[in-house]
């Protein structure tokens, strides 16, 4: 139920409803857009918000969509239907035309991915497409809509003959033409032309008896008479009977072909309604990504959570001024079904109220709307609407005479699935009395437990929703400083109108506005305004404590990354110790074993003077060779340290190497971990944690040359073939991440700034996979979604710092 009957021009859907159909191409497609109702139907309003939620993705991410020939031939097709009846060339023309639309749509629309698309797939799951129909219009009419000559083997055979009789009159009136010429019949500068659609020979009066044949015309003076030669005249008639043939012969065709056609009628009508819809869908899909729309949640919870809502008319109207609209957050529930907006005039309560009262309304007629995919809306049977002057003379009416109305309806018909909106409540009589009238209805559509929103200045309004249950405040914020209104609404507590503020503004007089305070009691107004601010500096305190935890935080990660690696030092030098005393244990037990063999061939030998010699020489070499062990070991423990210190502390002038590549270039700069390393005249950005210094420089000529060219080679190919975007969507877990990390590395090396990720949306799986691993890539300086009409959620965009 909707009220009042001018519910749409009310809220601007009016507007809504000539702007898609300025987006749709065929008649077909606007006949939908004025079949566009409310509803209340969950199943029925999935179906089609998804149908619209799938075109937007083809239309921003697929290959382009037909749209040429939307005809709708259905009323022409109708006429045919009797038997006898017969096709006409023009509609045949078009029937051609528009069943080639109708196939390329069926075409597109099959080669899609069904996991991706099911609402648009399933459209064509009853439709039946008569191809042999469409070869035989292709057969039988031409691209310039003529019937084409092989149409049938009677109907070339008549053409052929008109091209000969018709080759023949022109052979017998050149012929004629040429004598009438030599014999001085014809006047200076006369040449053959055409009369009652036959070629005559222009000829003096005086001589028209001279050439024998038909006259046809003659001039204005007449002095030259326009004659038909005789051998022509018989040649024409014969043409004539021809083209008469030719015309039973094309009709035969048609009425052949329409028998054909007759029997597949209802396929046809199917199809071109399926055309029209699709047109319908698609405008519904432009309209959304020209409003930043989506499909939010539908729940069966009665709530209402908007966030980050626009107001699409404003936003149109604002980006074309290139201007920023303030989007809206406000949340209705069980608890909080009606919220009171109170503040200053131009501050945006009517605004809000409509965006609430239209985004509502749209989404229950089945178009997407401009909030957060987030967002959360129940369905509502009925939605009331009270804005506006309704001042009748024909009725007798007055403005609140016909508020008074509309409140009267609003209390008999609304229940707790009606959603109501009031503009301006209470106004249009006496303040104190039409306020008293105001909160009574109020209080009993409270009652009803119906969800509503409404607008109003008075008082004792605010108060009531602030002591009653159910009923809450909303103020819509002014900065007293700035002396402007700042389009955000604060739901909890009442907002001021700012009356003396803006008055002041606007230079009213000042000794007039002094009088004003003393009746209003300067307290009030003094509270009215610290109220407010305090309102201000309650939000500036939040955003400020959300940047100390956003730094807290990252104080936090930095901490556990330090600890982290201290830790991981700590078992390093463990390990290191450890190998140390395992090594120093060999060697003791070598040099023991060593001793105790010189002792024992001593003893055996009776400490003979030459078997103690060679003993003595024995445990002699092998205290060397141990000596040189140590040595060796001590040496290559040092270049192997002096080498890592070489690594991790290259300087601008050395020789580096990125790891795990052949590229080698001269270090121009470090800054932190951003480096900038020279590689054949090609300046290359990378992190300085890739590098490690490397031997080869300028003397490695023929090598370094080489090595060089086809480093510059392989970098060059990456550059041209490098895009900007790549598409993971359809890939399993592990083969999307082989495809992104080698293309994350190509972008960091590249130097490139900025990619996009297309993963689409489906359960998020692949999506929440790539981003948890962009949170490890340290060149990775933020990311996240992609604007709505460049693919929202679907798309994740990285920022390379």
């Amino acid at each position: 139920m909707i009220y009042p009957k001018h519910f749409e021009e009310k809220t601007g859907f009016d507007k809504i409803r000539e702007l898609i159909a300025g987006e749709c191409i065929s008649e077909m497609g606007k006949q939908f857009v004025g079949k566009i109702r409310f509803s209340s139907n969950a199943e029925v309003l999935v179906k089609i918000l998804e149908q619209a939620e799938e075109f937007k993705q083809i239309l921003q991410f697929g290959k382009p969509f037909p749209t040429n020939n939307f005809f709708d031939l259905r009323e022409y097709l109708r006429g045919i239907q009797t038997p006898g009846s017969y096709i006409e060339k023009e509609p045949l023309f078009d029937l051609r035309a528009s069943l080639r639309t109708i196939q390329e749509v069926l075409i597109y629309i099959e080669k899609l991915n069904h996991g991706e698309f099911p609402r648009i797939k399933s459209m064509t799951d009853e439709l039946y497409f008569p191809k042999d129909i469409l070869k035989e219009a292709n057969r039988i009419i031409d691209d310039k809509g003529e019937i084409n000559d092989n149409a049938s083997e009677k109907l070339r055979e008549i053409r052929k003959q008109i091209i000969t009789k018709q080759r023949q009159v022109l052979k017998a009136t050149k012929k004629a033409f040429d004598l009438a010429k030599k014999s001085g019949w014809i006047p200076e500068n006369a040449d053959i032309t055409v009369r009652n659609g036959r070629s005559v020979i222009p000829v003096k009066a005086s001589d028209k008896r001279a050439l024998h044949g038909f006259i046809h015309d003659e001039s204005s003076t007449g002095q030259t008479v326009f004659v038909e030669p005789g051998e022509s005249f018989e040649i024409n008639n014969e043409i004539r009977e021809l083209e008469n043939d030719e015309r039973r012969e094309i009709i035969k065709i048609l009425t052949q072909f329409t028998d054909r056609l007759r029997p597949f009628l209802n396929d046809l009508f199917q199809l071109y309604r399926f055309l029209g819809l699709i047109d319908f869908i698609r405008a519904k899909a432009l309209f959304a990504i020209k409003t930043e729309s989506c499909k939010p949640i539908i729940t069966a919870e009665k709530k209402i959570l908007l966030q980050q809502a626009k107001h699409p008319l404003l936003l149109l109207a604002h980006k074309a001024q290139n201007k920023e609209v303030v989007p809206l957050d406000m949340e209705l529930d069980s608890n909080t079904r009606i919220l009171v907006i109170s503040g200053p005039n131009a501050g945006g309560k009517s605004v809000c109220l409509k965006t609430a009262g239209l985004l509502q309304y749209m989404l229950q007629c089945g178009l997407l709307i401009p909030v957060k995919e987030d967002s959360e809306f129940y369905l509502f049977d009925r939605l009331f609407i009270d804005i506006g002057d309704e001042q009748s003379l024909e009725n007798d009416l007055s403005t609140y005479s016909s508020h008074l109305l509309n409140m009267k309806y609003f209390l008999r018909h609304a229940n707790e699935n009606s959603l109501f909106l009031i503009d301006e409540f209470g106004t249009g009589t006496e303040p104190q009395l039409g306020g008293a009238i105001a909160e009574a209805v109020l209080e009993e559509l409270n009652k009803k437990e119906a969800f509503g929103v409404v607008t109003t200045h008075y008082t004792n309004l605010k108060i009531a929703a602030e002591k009653n249950s159910g009923m809450i405040n909303g103020a819509m914020l002014f900065d007293s400083k700035e002396m402007q209104p700042l389009y955000k609404l604060q739901v909890g507590k009442p907002g001021s109108s700012f009356t003396f503020e803006i008055a002041r503004k606007i230079g009213f007089p000042k000794y007039v506005l002094q009088k004003a305070k003393k009746k209003s009691g300067n307290k009030a107004v003094s509270f009215d305004q610290q109220l407010q601010q305090l309102e201000l500096e309650k939000l500036k305190l939040e955003k400020k404590e959300k940047a100390l935890t956003s730094a807290e935080r990252k104080l936090n990660e930095t901490l556990a990354k330090y600890e982290q690696l201290k830790k991981n030092l700590e078992q390093s030098k463990k390990v290191i110790l450890e190998k140390a005393n395992q090594q120093a244990l060999e060697i003791i037990e070598s040099s023991n074993k060593a001793i105790e063999k010189t002792i024992r061939e001593i003893k055996e030998g009776k400490a003979d003077k030459k078997v103690t010699k060679e003993a003595r020489q024995k445990l002699e070499l092998k205290k060397e060779n141990l000596k040189n062990k140590k040595e060796n070991t001590a040496a290559k423990t040092s270049v192997t340290q002096n080498k890592k210190n070489e690594e991790q502390q290259p300087v601008p002038g050395d020789w580096v190497k990125i790891k795990d590549s052949d590229i080698v270039g001269e270090l121009i700069s470090i800054d932190g971990d951003d480096a900038l390393v020279n590689v054949n005249s090609v300046r290359l950005r990378t992190s300085a944690s890739k590098l490690e210094k490397s031997s080869s420089g300028p003397k490695a000529s023929s090598t370094f040359k080489s090595s060089r060219q086809g480093i510059m080679h392989d970098i060059n190919k990456k550059a041209v073939n490098f895009n900007l975007s790549i598409d993971l969507r359809g890939k399993r877990a592990d083969e999307a991440m082989s495809i992104l990390k080698k293309y994350i590395d190509d972008a960091i090396l590249l130097n490139i700034k900025e990619v996009s990720i297309l993963h689409g949306k489906g359960y998020g799986i692949l999506r929440d996979i790539i981003r948890e691993y962009l949170q490890s890539v340290e060149e990775v300086h933020r990311f996240g979604d992609a604007p709505l009409d460049m693919g929202g959620s679907g798309i994740t965009r990285v920022v390379f710092r």
